[in-house]
């Protein structure tokens, strides 16, 4: 397979309305190089919940129909917060390039949360840019401290199952 055929990454994308514009912007200045898959917001609506919009974009992660995925908000705390809920993500909120691609680098992190009333237009390109192109580099160390966070949620997500059966 020659580069140009090579499949490209696909990226999730979702906002709420204080990241809908910025999120149109992104996605606009992305979608020749990567495949976008828009959770969403498709209209601004002042009153919607990013909840709404982070689930899918987690989802989507979890998954495997998208590789990384991009949440933003007014502060991209709440989406960061929502986002860490679903087992297997791991968001992070980064407002400076290194962070951006260094989460992904020794974190493995898989969505990028943005806070579009925090940073501008350019930033914010240079980020999600920074973010995609990185990969995990696998080192045994960063292996070593993935794996101690895979087990921490594992333990996590298996005390909640033991809550179910009755408290």
């Amino acid at each position: 397979m020659s580069p140009s055929e090579e499949r490209k990454l696909r990226v999730a994308f979702g906002a709420d309305h204080g990241g809908f514009y910025l999120k149109q912007e992104m996605v606009a200045r992305l979608k020749d190089s990567y495949e976008i898959l828009d959770v969403g917001a498709d209209s601004f609506e002042p009153d919607d919940d990013y909840p709404d919009f982070v689930v899918p974009v987690a989802e989507a992660v979890v998954s495997g129909r998208a590789q990384r995925g991009v949440i933003i908000c007014g502060s991209g705390v709440g989406a960061c917060v929502v986002a860490n809920k679903i087992p297997g993500i791991r968001a992070a909120i980064c407002h400076d390039v290194y962070s951006a691609h260094q989460g992904v680098e020794h974190d493995d992190m898989n969505v990028l949360c943005l806070g579009a009333s925090v940073i501008g237009t350019e930033l914010a390109a240079e980020l999600v840019t920074a973010f995609l192109e990185a990969r995990f580099f696998g080192d045994e160390r960063y292996r070593r401290r993935l794996d101690k966070t895979l087990s921490i949620e594992k333990q996590a997500l298996s005390r909640d199952k033991g809550k179910e059966g009755g408290a």
